[in-house]
């Protein structure tokens, strides 16, 4: 039997365990044909067979991202990109050389700026005045938990001194009330009725952007955490999907996680079913389906937002009476958990504080009571800090832990924004990730991206050593216990976020009959030390057995696509 595509001379990671040498695959009619002993290969070889000769590197399945926010990402590419800033003046300066290339915009959007690059986390107004006084700017933060303002964006807006914090935000002020120029959480929401709605062109140019930098770090599919909704500046990529989808554009498979929008009722899950229903009688689920719900439990750790069982410290050490936000009551959420999960939809969790943690275990279980088991595979995301006492749940409960692992490491936004304001011995619960393996959690994993880097080689670099590649003489987050091993940590990206997709019957793994969607990696990750991990890099990405990604300097002499051109994107901050 000839094949179309065999790859030859390498290793092969199958999606679990160690991996297996000395093997050949086959590909024909974009579908893994056949496994065979390398001694085998030649007989699939025919006259029209492209061999790839692995050369030693490793053949894996393509990752898949759990947790991404690729049309904002994408677009924010487009628009002022802050991300490559490396401190605050240089984004000052970047705001000030994209207003000046762009003349003809009327507000300045974008985002990408790090907290890290700003006393207390909170850029002020006047840095944006002082190049930009009469043009409105609004810019969200890297982790889009923050937005960024001039003082002409905060008039327009009609924010001043007497305008009340929202119930879900925060916004900096000046000694007289005055908006300082930072607006947490909900409160970027302020500025929703006059600063310009997305272009639906705009969206569809984000996504075919963001996908041509997915496929380049060897990414096949993924779950976007925020469809058919709108929030943190990031407009609706729904019908950016449906174009693509319609015009044979989309080459990754896509999970969309439908917005459960936290101000609502429990009137939002008829509508959601519908538009999963609706979206799956276009005949495209295997590309596209919107069976999931993303419910932000919480907010984030470096603004004091994150939903925490004990209170948050000041800059003296001193208890606070602030422990972070709930963003949706945790009556309600049991109530919607239940309805969601008998209506067959999958809920996708934001819970990065240990109580908005327990608020979502808590509505898994009463889930669980009221519907029996079910098939919905739910996730929480994040998990930056996890009770002891509840890391045993998510077995229990079969719920899933997305991790973004690249955030599990000592860098300026935890040490200096988030550990100095917890309580004493929180480092050791950051990031529990060997806890939860130890207890039985099933694992998945994602990025977040344009919150950090969408490379799922740095965050598993991340994930085996907790310590970021500039910083090998450092201790790693939250002590040695949390690690995980190789294959874990290559499992979570790969059939344990097609498990999460439902996507595991054919993707996710390299067996036969399963979709040739494939990653090739050099150096073999596995042959490394864990310390030069980072090293390991794609080298080509193969989408139902077509090479979609190839790296200039890889050997492409059969017809292989040319390589696309990746753009630098920052690590591992958020």
């Amino acid at each position: 039997m000839a094949v179309d595509v065999l790859f030859t001379g390498g290793s092969v990671f199958t999606g679990s365990a160690s991996p297996l040498r000395g093997l050949a695959v086959g590909v024909s009619n974009g579908r893994i044909a056949a496994i065979v002993p390398e001694q085998d290969a030649a007989s699939l070889v025919g006259p029209d067979t492209r061999v790839v000769e692995l050369d030693g590197a490793l053949l894996a399945p393509g990752f898949q991202d759990a947790h991404i926010h690729p049309v904002g990402g994408g677009v924010e590419l487009l628009q002022c990109d802050l991300s490559g800033a490396t401190d605050a003046a240089d984004a000052v300066a970047t705001v000030a050389a994209y207003a000046a290339a762009n003349p003809e915009e009327p507000w300045i959007l974008g985002g990408g700026w790090s907290m890290d690059h700003f006393a207390g986390g909170a850029p002020d107004r006047g840095l944006l005045d002082a190049v930009l006084p009469d043009r409105p700017v609004l810019l969200m933060s890297r982790d889009h938990h923050s937005a960024w303002a001039n003082t002409a964006a905060i008039r327009l807006a009609g924010i001043d001194a007497a305008t009340p914090d929202p119930a879900d935000g925060r916004i900096e002020r000046e000694a007289d009330g005055t908006p300082a120029g930072t607006f947490h959480e909900g409160s970027s929401e302020l500025f929703a009725e006059v600063r310009p709605a997305g272009s639906e062109e705009l969206s569809y140019r984000g996504l075919l952007r963001a996908q041509e930098l997915l496929l380049s770090l060897g990414i096949t599919g993924w779950q976007d955490a925020l469809v058919a909704g709108e929030s943190a500046g990031i407009s609706d990529p729904t019908g950016a999907y449906l174009r693509a989808v319609d015009e044979g554009t989309l080459r990754a498979h896509v999970v969309g996680a439908q917005w459960w929008e936290r101000s609502g009722g429990l009137d939002q899950v008829e509508g959601m079913v519908r538009l999963r229903d609706r979206i799956a009688q276009r005949g495209h689920e295997e590309r596209l389906s919107f069976g999931t719900v993303k419910i932000m439990v919480d907010g984030v750790a470096e603004n004091q937002t994150a939903a925490m069982l004990t209170p948050y410290r000041d800059a003296h050490g001193h208890d606070t009476a602030n422990r972070g936000i709930s963003f949706v009551d945790p009556t309600l959420l049991r109530t919607a958990v239940e309805e969601l999960d008998a209506a067959g939809m999958q809920v996708h969790f934001h819970a990065l504080g240990d109580r908005a943690v327990r608020e979502a275990l808590d509505a898994i279980e009463s889930a669980r009571a009221k519907n029996g088991a079910s098939d919905g595979r739910h996730h929480l995301a994040h998990l930056q800090v996890v009770a002891e006492a509840d890391t045993t749940r998510f077995a229990e409960l079969d719920a899933v832990a997305n991790l973004q692992a690249l955030w599990a490491t000592h860098e300026t936004q935890i040490d200096v924004l988030t550990l100095p304001f917890l309580q004493d011995g929180a480092e050791a619960r950051q990031y529990p990730f060997g806890d939860l393996v130890r207890d039985g959690a099933r694992l998945a994993a994602g990025s977040d991206w344009p919150v950090s880097s969408a490379d799922p080689l740095a965050a598993i670099h991340i994930a085996v050593t907790r310590i970021a590649p500039d910083l090998v003489d450092g201790e790693p987050l939250g002590g040695a216990h949390q690690r995980l091993d190789l294959e874990t940590a290559m499992a979570a990206y790969t059939s344990g976020s097609a498990y999460v997709n439902h996507r595991d019957h054919d993707t996710g793994y390299v067996r036969e009959g399963y979709l040739a969607n494939l990653v090739v990696i050099e150096p073999d990750p596995f042959t490394l030390p864990d310390e030069e991990l980072y090293r390991a890099a794609v080298t080509s990405t193969w989408i139902e057995g077509e090479a979609v990604y190839v790296r200039s300097d890889a050997e492409h002499g059969d017809g292989v696509a040319d390589a696309v051109p990746t753009p630098g994107i920052p690590t591992p901050t958020r």
